[in-house]
Order: structure tokens, then C-alpha cells, then sequence
């Protein structure tokens, strides 16, 4: 007794694991959730039926996804498991943008077995209040948003690679670094002038220039052959290990077919990621469904499915289960078109055959949850040396909704480049793209910003005025017309645009400055040369409209160069020194050696001294005006610059006078409006 006692006590008896859903269905849910009506459970039966039909004429392929049981173990058609809505967000009104929100929205959880179907088929409204599915519950939502906004669209049953099962975005690249393809254009032949002036004769040996040409053919072949081997050896290293599943992994994604919502051709929407996809990545199709009717594939897929027929009315390659089939049907070859008198027994299949409408209720996704768009408001994807943040609206404080950050190694180890998106903002910030090897930052601004900046590109490691910036403007919204400003530490490049005064350009050159004790302000950079642009002119003459005016401030020179005229190939000049002043009367001397011109037309007049001394005199003036000009620049420069650094130091976001959720001043005012209205009511029971 004392022996069984003790081998009894080396026995550990632990509870059973049952295995249950993370989260309890809706008990507020309609009875359509948990029961069947007598429609449904006929369409049922005769999908049973078909059921049956399809294991016993092809046994060696997979089950049919037909009835599966919902959250309440309620067995539901597939096709009554989608209900088509439309959403009032634009955002969700194209392809692009409803994918996108369900792959955001959605976390993924892939199947248990990966080579079996689903138990179960959750409804859109449960796998909403979830905010979690598989590739099917991914699906059906999704097609869900497209047929509600009028796509053709449909869920296939199917196979994927691992890869695509796993939503294993490692070794592909990600879409926003896709580059997109640009076509060449062919550059005609140049027409050849019999007038243009001949180059010299190559007096070179031929066989030289034959040998060379051969050389750097060689060495280019070469170079090429070391960079093609590399790319070989990286890409066998990061090939993926060979699968045991292969093609055999089960998966479900949306197929989108051509015509409705002018969709020129057919292609497929990878739920769990969002993206339109190649028929590379899928491996096999099943069958597919929508909200009207389910078809058999019947084709061969062993080499894929690009080379499917989606011709869905064809009945030699989809086997519909419904006949009413809203797809034209094409004959087999040989047969002729016919009516057949049908039996009693099949009309009344006919009859009884209808789609039943869906057993869910309205897709309702509220506002706040379309803004926070991800679980906890943020998510992370890894791609090929790449990673992809994606933040809810107002979750970050300076407004960041995502962020795309480059890595140079597999290993997301050594970044290099970074890329953020802004919403929101009251600076108008709505990208900054920062390369972590140059330290050169960009930043685009959208449009109502103060000084019309729409753009600013410098370099972190530098700072003062010394620095390289380049600064885009709207230049229809500022009153001077500029568009774009270089600075460097040596010049000071000024573009605009629609003038009264045709100025295009403004160049100031700057020698290099004298180091001074004090304060910064005073310490300006000396101006060497200022060189103003300027367009066309029609109403003035060609001799008298200048084009190019610059002042050499060091040589007291200003040199004018005016505009061609019609059939001329060089324009006319002037030449003029600033004249003293004399020390004793303070009186300007002017002559004529101040003035050295070159005159295209020889009719042209010698001007007297009284018109030299107004021009020389207007022109010292307009001198005087470019420097101010040039100091107004670099003060607006020195401006954005405080303004910059104080708005991201403290960053504010702007919220809508329509979103009373976050606006404290509309909130305010709503609680106001309704505590009065409960004091009036309270007032006329009071007196009633």
C-alpha cells in the first residue's frame, strides 16, 4: 500500500487548457448573429448540396470555404458574410485609401495551420470591435468597403508564399521608395545649319582612338561584371530558405476586376499590407466570392496565376454555385445557344436559389477611430532596409502622422536617411527629409504660411549666416515676386518672377568679412558685387531696355548690358565710373571719359554730358537701393531662421472649428448652449 501510495504521489494531475476566444462576441448583437431564417437555411442546404457535388467529382483538391461558423458558431454562407457600405469619408472612397485604413486599423494574426482553412469567418462588424483577424477576416472587410464605394470586387480563396502569410515585409522594398518608371524620350537629330561655324579635324590616328574606345570598353565591361557578381552574391544571401509548404499555404486576398469606378484593368489588393500587388506573389486560386454569387476556379494554376482567365461568365473556367449569374456566360466550343425546358424540380431550385441579404449589420467606423487609425494610435513595418512608423493624428506632439527611416545594412543598424510627414501643423510643416550622412535637411511647407515659404533646405551642421540654405517661396503670394533665395557664404542668389519692373535675378557677391569685436549685428558681410537680371521689355527699344546691370562696388564701375536686337548677335554696352566728389564744394565732376560704350546701331547719337550725369546719377541711386535690398534679405533670412527655431521649440497643432472633441472653444460653447437649455426647461416646469 505504502508503494502505490508513493508512486500515486509522483503523479501531477494539472487542469485541462480550454482553448477560447481572447474576446467575448457582442451580446447586444442582433438575433441574425445567432440564429438562421428559413431563406438562409435553404441557401444553406443547397450549398451543401454543391458541397457535396464538388468533393465527389474532385476529390484530390482542398474543401470548399463555404459556410463557415461565425463569432455566436453560427454557420453563414461567405457570400452573406459581406455587406457592402459606404463609408462618408472621402479617405475611404478609393481603393488606395480603404486599403491602406484595413491594413492599418487591423492587426494581423495568421492562421493557426497555414495549410488548412479557417474554423471560422468573423462578421466585418466583430473583426471592427476586435481590431485584430486573419487573412480572411482582412478580406472580407475589405472587399466589404470596395463593393459598398462601387468596385467589382471579389475574395479569393487561394495560395501565397510564406512571406506573403507571414506579412513578412523584410526583403521587399518599400512602395514610397519605389521609384517610378520614367519614360525616355528619343532626342531627334539635331538639323544641321550650313551656316554653323565647322569644328576642327580630328587629327588623331584612328587606331589610337579605336584602342582607347576598346580600353574603356573593357574597363567598363569590367565594372560591370564586379558590380553584377555583387548583386548576385547579396541576393543569394538573402534568399529566403527553402519552404516545406510551399504552395500550400493558404491564404485570401481581393481581386478587383476591370470595368466599374473606371478601373481599366484587373489587378490584386493585398489586405494585410494595403498594396497593390503583382500575380507573382500569389500561387494558386481556389475559388472566389462577392456579395452575389461564388465561383470555382477550374483553371490550372501549377505555373501561377498570371496567366488566369478572369472571365467570370466563362463556364469552362469558373464554376459558378448560383445560377443567377450576373457575368455573361460564354458557350463551350461546338454548343449552340438553346432554351431547354426546365422540370418542375428545377425551376423550383431556381426560384429558391436567391441570395438571402446579409446578416450583418451597417459597417459603422467612427470618426475618432478613422483618425487613430492604428491599435494604441502607431505601428511599425520592417522592410528591406527600411522601417515605416505610422502614427494616429495628435498622438505626437509636433504632429508627425509617419516616418520613413533608410538603413544602409539588413540589420536596420546604420541610418541614412530619414523622411517625416506632418498634419496639422500651424507652421504649415508638412514634410522633413533629412539625409544622416550630408546632414542636408529639407523641409516643404503647404500653402498660407507666413512670408509664403513653401520650402527650406539647409544643413544641420551648419549654422549663422554663414551657412548654405536655399529657401522657396510662393511667389505669387508675396508682393515682390520672390521665388527662390541661394545663400551661400560668398554670394546671395535672388529669383522672381511676374514684375512690373521685369526683374528675374538678383546676384550679390560678398568678400570675405573683417573679424571685429562687438556685437554681431554690426558686423555685416561687405558687398563686392551686385548683378540684377532682367526680362524683356516690349515697349521699350532693345538699345534702351537693359538685361544685365551690374555694380563692382570695389572698382567703382557699373557695367550695362542691354537686350538683342531682331537679327543681331550682339548687344549694345555701357561702361560708366562713379565719379569723386569734389572736398571743397561737395560738387560731383562728371565727363566724358566716364562713359566707354559700344553701340550696335551706328546711327546711334554720342549722348551729351547732361544726360551721362542723370544717367551716372540714377544709377548710383539704384546702387544704393540693391545694397538696402540685399540687407532686407538677409534680415528676412535671419527672421525665419528665430521664427523656425522658436516654432520647434514649441510646436502647435491646429484643430478644426468642426472636430468639438479637441476644440476646447467649441466644447466650451456646446456645454454652454446646453446648460442653458436645461435651464429653460427647468424654468417652464417651474411656471407650468
Amino acid at each position: 500500500m505504502e508503494d502505490l501510495n508513493q508512486e500515486l504521489s509522483t503523479i501531477t494531475v494539472s487542469k485541462p487548457k480550454v482553448q477560447e476566444n481572447e474576446v467575448s462576441p457582442d451580446i447586444n448583437a442582433p438575433n441574425a448573429y445567432k440564429s438562421n431564417n428559413a431563406k438562409e437555411i435553404e441557401v444553406l442546404n443547397y450549398a451543401e448540396n454543391f458541397r457535396r457535388q464538388f468533393v465527389h467529382l474532385y476529390r484530390d483538391r482542398k474543401p470548399l470555404f463555404l459556410a463557415p461558423p461565425n463569432e455566436f458558431n453560427i454557420e453563414k454562407l461567405v457570400c452573406t458574410t459581406l455587406r457592402p457600405t459606404l463609408l462618408p469619408y472621402k479617405e475611404l472612397y478609393d481603393w488606395d485609401g480603404a486599403s491602406q485604413f484595413v491594413s492599418d486599423y487591423l492587426s494581423y494574426v495568421p492562421l493557426e495551420c497555414p495549410n488548412e482553412l479557417p474554423e471560422s469567418l468573423f462578421s466585418p462588424t466583430e473583426v471592427l470591435r476586435r481590431q485584430k483577424g486573419n487573412c480572411f477576416d482582412f478580406s472580407n472587410l475589405l472587399c466589404s468597403l470596395l463593393l459598398g464605394a462601387g468596385y467589382d470586387a471579389y475574395c479569393v480563396c487561394g495560395y501565397a508564399t510564406k512571406e506573403v502569410t507571414l506579412m513578412d515585409q523584410s526583403r521587399s522594398q518599400c512602395p514610397l521608395l519605389k521609384k517610378k518608371d520614367t519614360v525616355q524620350k528619343e532626342e531627334g537629330k539635331v538639323k544641321e545649319n550650313k551656316y554653323d561655324v565647322k569644328p576642327p579635324r580630328d587629327l588623331r590616328s584612328k587606331y589610337l582612338i579605336k584602342m582607347d574606345d576598346r580600353k574603356v570598353k573593357e574597363r567598363h565591361d569590367e565594372e560591370q561584371r564586379v558590380k553584377d557578381s555583387e548583386l548576385a552574391r547579396i541576393a543569394e544571401l538573402e534568399k529566403p530558405a527553402p519552404d516545406e509548404l510551399y504552395g500550400m499555404r493558404v491564404h485570401c486576398w481581393v481581386l478587383v476586376l476591370a470595368g466599374k469606378r473606371e478601373v481599366p484593368e484587373n489587378f490584386f489588393i493585398e489586405p494585410t499590407t494595403g498594396n497593390c500587388v503583382e500575380a507573382d506573389e500569389y500561387l494558386g486560386i481556389e475559388t472566389l466570392w462577392n456579395n452575389t454569387n461564388y465561383w470555382v476556379n477550374m483553371q490550372d494554376c501549377s505555373h501561377g496565376i498570371g496567366d488566369m482567365s478572369y472571365d467570370l461568365g466563362d463556364i469552362a473556367r469558373w464554376e459558378f454555385m448560383f445560377p443567377h449569374n450576373d457575368k455573361p456566360l460564354l458557350m463551350l466550343p461546338g454548343e449552340e445557344e438553346f432554351d431547354m425546358p426546365l422540370d418542375e424540380e428545377e425551376e423550383d431550385v431556381e426560384e429558391d436559389s436567391d441570395m438571402p441579404g446579409s446578416w450583418v449589420n451597417e459597417i459603422i467606423i467612427p470618426l475618432e477611430d478613422l483618425q487613430r487609425r492604428c491599435p494604441q494610435g502607431k505601428k511599425t513595418i520592417l522592410y528591406k532596409q527600411a522601417k515605416y512608423e505610422i502614427f494616429a493624428e495628435y498622438l505626437m506632439q509636433d504632429g508627425m502622422v509617419s516616418r520613413l527611416t533608410e538603413y544602409a545594412d539588413s540589420a536596420l543598424t546604420q541610418p541614412v536617411k530619414s523622411m517625416e510627414w506632418f498634419k496639422h501643423r500651424l507652421d504649415k510643416l508638412e514634410r522633413r527629409e533629412t539625409d544622416l550622412v550630408t546632414n542636408k535637411v529639407t523641409e516643404t511647407f503647404g500653402a498660407g504660411r507666413q512670408r509664403a515659404l513653401r520650402q527650406h533646405v539647409y544643413y544641420s551642421n551648419q549654422t549663422g549666416s554663414e551657412a548654405t540654405r536655399i529657401m522657396e517661396f510662393d511667389g505669387s503670394a508675396r508682393t515682390d515676386g520672390l521665388k527662390m533665395r541661394e545663400e551661400t557664404p560668398a554670394k546671395l542668389t535672388e529669383h522672381y518672377c511676374d514684375r512690373d519692373d521685369c526683374l528675374t535675378k538678383r546676384l550679390v557677391n560678398y568678400t570675405k568679412r573683417v573679424k571685429k569685436f562687438g556685437p554681431a549685428e554690426g558686423n555685416e558681410k561687405p558687398v563686392n558685387q551686385v548683378t540684377e537680371f532682367y526680362s524683356r521689355d516690349p515697349s521699350i527699344p532693345a538699345d534702351d531696355d537693359i538685361a544685365e546691370l551690374t555694380f563692382l562696388l570695389n572698382e567703382e564701375k557699373i557695367f550695362i548690358k542691354h537686350h538683342l536686337q531682331d537679327q543681331r548677335i550682339i548687344a549694345s554696352t555701357h561702361e560708366y565710373l562713379k565719379p569723386q566728389q569734389s572736398e571743397d564744394k561737395g560738387q560731383v565732376q562728371i565727363t566724358t571719359d566716364m562713359v566707354s560704350s559700344f553701340q550696335v546701331e551706328r546711327r546711334a547719337k554720342t549722348p551729351k554730358l547732361m544726360h551721362i550725369y542723370q544717367t551716372i546719377m540714377s544709377l548710383i541711386e539704384k546702387e544704393e537701393r540693391c545694397i538696402d535690398n540685399a540687407r532686407i534679405s538677409e534680415q528676412e533670412v535671419r527672421d525665419v531662421l528665430e521664427q523656425r527655431t522658436q516654432e520647434e521649440l514649441t510646436t502647435e497643432l491646429s484643430v478644426s472649428i468642426y472636430d468639438t472633441a479637441r476644440n476646447d472653444t467649441a466644447k466650451k460653447r456646446r456645454e454652454e448652449i446646453e446648460r442653458k437649455k436645461r435651464d429653460d426647461e427647468v424654468e417652464e416646469r417651474r411656471w407650468s
